[in-house]
């Protein structure tokens, strides 16, 4: 198949599922297509051990196979929906929360990086390295998952910009985390230093800070640019090239791209749309990206759905999978309540906040798609299944709970 071919083929799979989703299951969008996906490829599985003559699993596995889910996610939709995500979030939300954010964000990540790594390897063997990568790649909340699903659960406003801001720039940390532990862990395997702690160390500076700058910079160049002009449609046109030109140049010059994606769209998204844009663009902007938000949020849970072909279920690795959900739960609870302890003493905190954030902090098609990316080895296998359980599990029991436990909490729960 083709790359339209494939392309095409997804697009009206989520719309179809996603009428299914609306017409009988009812759930919200993103996880209704999750589901009727997984169906899908379930009934797929049952039908090819009742008929193996068809040979329908195996075909259906080649086509997902060739779609190379971790690269058309991580070189290609990425940096449209980072940018989406990034562009309904405000700066001056951020600004006063920002002490709690950049915690989660840094020492959280680091923290639950930790704790898997150690309790993984301690209850399957894997060498402690290797299962600290595990812990980078399952640690960051995933901000498509998180805005997503937060966009139809209706949680108070306040609350949804810090899961959400959180979100965004854990998930920038946590792929950069991922890449120096990738280069330490296997040092002849594909990855982006030249392994050892100092090439850790330049690639971690070079990634964070060269992506965040590199966005500031291509934001405020992008900005100035649209203030000279009153056209929607060429405006929309700039942002686009923004979005995917800036994510392009960012993995050119080995920055972080998903950082980049985000200080671009932040940027624009505030200063922009309050003194670079007319009225009619802003409407415009904000309309076009949401639809693209929407259009490919639909097709990356319907390609998670998908991904289930590419895992191997031992029964091993299934109940380790299943062991690794409490263990990232547990490790999702300090990320959040460490920052909050510590800065306790200078600030109040409502009741609510730590148990809302633990289980509204999602895990989704990020973490599977680095799972994919890992160079084959012994292990692969077995972070694949535990990683493809976590998220599965995350986006469904979490995100059809997190709205109810929100109510159940009086939807007050704010950083005060």
């Amino acid at each position: 198949m083709s790359f339209l071919q494939i392309a095409s083929l997804l697009i009206v799979l989520a719309g179809a599922f996603g009428a299914v989703n609306y017409l009988f299951l009812k759930l919200p969008s993103a996880i209704g297509i999750l589901v009727v996906s997984l169906m899908a490829s379930i009934s797929v599985m049952i039908l090819d051990v009742l008929i193996p003559s068809l040979g329908m699993a195996d075909q259906v596995r080649e086509t997902v196979t060739r779609i190379d889910f971790s690269d058309a996610l991580l070189e290609g939709m990425l940096g449209l929906l980072l940018f989406a995500g990034a562009l309904h979030v405000k700066i001056s939300d951020l600004r006063a929360q920002w002490r709690v954010v950049f915690l989660m964000a840094t020492m959280g990540v680091v923290l639950s990086t930790v704790i898997v790594g150690v309790g993984f390897s301690w209850l399957t063997g894997m060498p402690f390295l290797v299962a600290l990568v595990f812990g980078a790649l399952i640690s960051p909340t995933d901000p498509v998952a998180v805005l997503g699903v937060l966009r139809e659960a209706n949680l108070q406003k306040s609350l949804e910009t810090k899961i959400a801001g959180e979100s965004l720039f854990n998930d920038g940390v946590g792929y950069v985390v991922f890449l120096v532990l990738v280069g330490i862990a296997f040092p002849h395997g594909d990855s982006h230093s030249g392994g050892g702690f100092d090439g850790a160390v330049k690639l971690f500076g070079q990634e964070a800070v060269g992506g965040a700058l590199l966005g500031v910079i291509l934001g405020w160049l992008t900005f100035r640019v649209m203030r000279l002009i009153d056209d929607y449609s060429l405006e929309v046109l700039i942002t686009l090239g923004l979005a995917f030109g800036g994510y392009e140049l960012a993995v050119a010059l080995h920055v972080s791209a998903p950082i980049m994606a985000v200080c671009a769209g932040l940027l624009i998204g505030d200063v922009g749309a309050k003194h670079g844009m007319s009225e009619e663009t802003r409407h415009y902007v904000e309309a076009f990206w949401k639809l693209i938000d929407e259009i490919l949020n639909a097709v990356l849970f319907l390609m998670i759905g998908f991904e289930v072909f590419t895992v191997a279920f031992t029964g091993d690795a299934v109940l380790a999978g299943f062991a690794a959900i409490a263990l990232a739960l547990f490790a999702r609870f300090a990320a959040v309540a460490v920052p909050v302890m510590i800065l306790k003493p200078f600030r109040r905190f409502s009741t609510g906040v730590i148990p809302i954030m633990t289980w509204g902090g999602l895990k989704g098609g990020i973490s599977v798609a680095l799972a994919l990316s890992l160079p084959e080895g012994d292990w692969k296998p077995l972070i694949l299944t535990a990683t493809y359980i976590i998220v599965v599990f995350s986006i469904i029991i979490q995100g059809l709970t997190v709205a109810p436990l929100a109510g159940r909490l009086g939807r007050e729960p704010e950083l005060m």
